[in-house]
């Protein structure tokens, strides 16, 4: 195992080249002209650097926050209810779930961040809603998921308590004047607490979107961020010793001698974190055809081979037994980065060491670190479904096809439709018809050497064995194929992965899949369903893929009963095997 020392990394190429361009201090200072290597990140650095001076500069005074969660908590809480989605939503869940862990007599805290019909009902019946508090966070304020569940809590809210006392248990946190605070200004919510404008979602843990959630189950946010203070000046210092800078030169050191995948190795009931680095890293690094994919792995045994592509981040999170584990199942050929993570208090030092490197990485690859220019694509694409399914039209591809065809599955017993994209189909032998064992075997045969695999999933995953079946097509992949591979929950993944999928390189072979819900619930003031928004969702994502020339197929299930999943991984696992059997010899 390749260990790389903190003074190795301060000492490397891509470290003086931050500190001889004085970067850490720049952003620090909110300096914007250390983007200035293209015109367009220099316009979004502008008004996009606020979160860099978080801690020390609080755009509003914690003890603020810290007095209205203490108001809640006090009239008697039996559960808080995050609703958001990306950047607004991952922070907090990450350092409550951690905290939950150490003071398990704590408040529940809950995030509402799926459009599946079994999950959202799980949620809302889990705590009375006169005790409960419901946290609407969406710094636009017209994201399309906190929108649409808003609206659904605030019906059942409504409807057990009435509208006057629902009124006093939702909160909205965003910006000045969106539209969720016209709705919450309406409906008397019992406080609208503004973002801060030069805080983009993904750099927001340390902004009134992660303190408020922190607040509310007892997190004291006055000495977090006071603590958080001290590391932030480090951050910004142009110094071999700073962590985010080392951590920056880790990466993009690795990134030029071809390892753009890391696997970020850590116990699973600290998982959580991963997926906030997941989207901070992917969404703002994965552009213009470049990117870096973390990959959120707790088996260790999956990198014990030679993996010429990718790195390791060792996370010590005071398991010994655990870390050494992993520790002796890395091949030695891997560089590896170790990082200790020891409680919840350690994740403000986290955010920033991690935002801060991630900055860096922007600058070191001539990216903006700041903008998420292909999540729009998949945004354009479900609201045109969600007006009118039969009228959308299918997208061309690069080389002015259609992006992909849509295959009826009448004789598959646990699939009704197949969509495959064009670049797939370039493949079929004349003659050859599609079924789903040849979409399947079609994706996994045209993986090669450098490739990821993302298993993209409109799914319940509450229910035994849901995950496990899927994460069975995932190591099934990691095992015969020997290539990076992800499982994704949508929609979720639209605001992190997805940019990166579409907009960083070729490299991604995509598996979608979704289902009919059999007890779906309706979203007030739509004609649509949340199981009709989560189909649109996977169909609408597919189709930016496909026409970006993405190797993709689409499956959807009859329904989502656990027998249809399992068939489907059953297939999956088949045509895996056969691609392994054509590439062994």
């Amino acid at each position: 195992m390749a260990f790389i020392t903190r003074e190795e990394l301060g000492a490397s190429e891509a470290a003086q080249e931050l500190i001889n361009h004085n970067v850490p201090s720049r952003i620090g200072a909110q300096d914007a002209s250390v983007f200035d290597y293209s015109e367009a990140a220099y316009e979004t650095a502008r008004t996009r650097l606020g979160w860099a001076t978080l801690a020390s500069k609080p755009p509003r005074d914690p003890s603020e926050i810290a007095v209205i969660a203490q108001q809640a908590r006090c009239e008697g809480l039996d559960a808080v209810i995050l609703i958001g989605q990306g950047g607004s939503a991952q922070a907090p869940q990450t350092i409550t779930k951690l905290h939950s862990r150490e003071v398990p007599d704590e408040i529940p805290f809950r995030t509402m961040d799926s459009m599946s019909p079994v999950y959202v009902n799980h949620i809302l019946g889990s705590s009375d809603p006169a005790r409960t508090l419901y946290i609407v966070s969406s710094k636009s304020g017209s994201t399309l998921e906190p929108s649409v569940l808003s609206h659904v809590a605030w019906k059942y809210a409504s409807a057990h308590i009435g509208s006057e006392r629902a009124g006093k248990r939702f909160v909205a946190i965003t910006d000045p004047g969106s539209e969720l605070e016209q709705v919450a200004r309406k409906n008397g919510w019992r406080a609208v607490l503004h973002g801060d404008a030069t805080v983009g979602g993904r750099y927001s843990a340390l902004s009134v979107f992660g303190l408020m959630p922190m607040a509310c189950v007892g997190i004291d946010v006055e000495k977090l961020i006071a603590e958080a203070a001290q590391v932030e000046r480090l951050c910004a210092s142009d110094s071999p010793d700073n962590p985010a800078l080392q951590l920056a030169a880790f990466l993009y050191s690795n990134y030029q001698q071809g390892r753009d995948k890391f696997s970020l190795l850590m116990p699973p009931e600290a998982q959580v974190f991963g997926l906030w680095v997941e989207q901070l890293v992917a969404e703002s690094l994965g552009k213009h055809g470049v990117g870096i994919l973390p990959n959120v792995e707790v088996d260790a045994g999956i990198l014990s081979d030679p993996s010429p592509d990718r790195t390791a981040i060792l996370c010590n999170m005071g398991n010994n037994e655990a870390y050494e584990h992993a520790k002796e199942c890395l091949h030695p050929s891997i560089p590896v980065f170790r990082q200790d993570i020891f409680d919840s208090g350690d994740m403000a030092e986290q955010f920033l060491i991690w935002e801060y490197a991630i900055a860096f990485c922007g600058w070191l690859m001539k990216v903006d670190p700041f903008d998420q220019p292909d999540v729009e694509s998949t945004k354009i694409a479900v609201r045109q479904i969600l007006a009118n399914r039969e009228s959308f039209a299918v997208p061309q591809d690069p080389k002015g096809r259609a992006a992909y065809t849509e295959f009826a599955l009448d004789d598959c017993p646990f699939a009704d439709k197949v969509y495959v994209s064009s670049m797939l189909l370039d493949q079929l032998d004349a003659g050859e018809e599609i079924d789903i064992d040849r979409a399947l075997r079609l994706l996994f045969k045209s993986m090669v050497g450098g490739d990821y695999f993302s298993l993209n999933a409109f799914l319940p995953f509450r229910g035994v064995g849901r995950r496990e079946t899927l994460e069975r097509i995932r190591h099934r992949v990691a095992d015969r194929l020997e290539a990076c591979s992800c499982l994704e929950i949508g929609p979720r993944y639209l605001h992190s992965t997805g940019q990166l999928h579409k907009g960083g390189p070729d490299t991604g072979v995509f598996l979608m899949v979704s289902a009919d819900e059999a007890f779906d619930i309706s979203v007030p003031h739509e004609d649509y369903t949340l199981g009709t928004v989560e189909n649109a969702q996977a169909l609408g994502d597919f189709s930016a893929l496909a026409s970006r020339g993405r190797r993709a197929v689409y499956v959807h299930l009859r329904d989502n009963d656990s027998e249809y999943l399992q068939s489907f991984a059953d297939a999956a696992c088949s045509a895996i095997s056969a691609a392994y059997a054509v590439k062994a010899h």
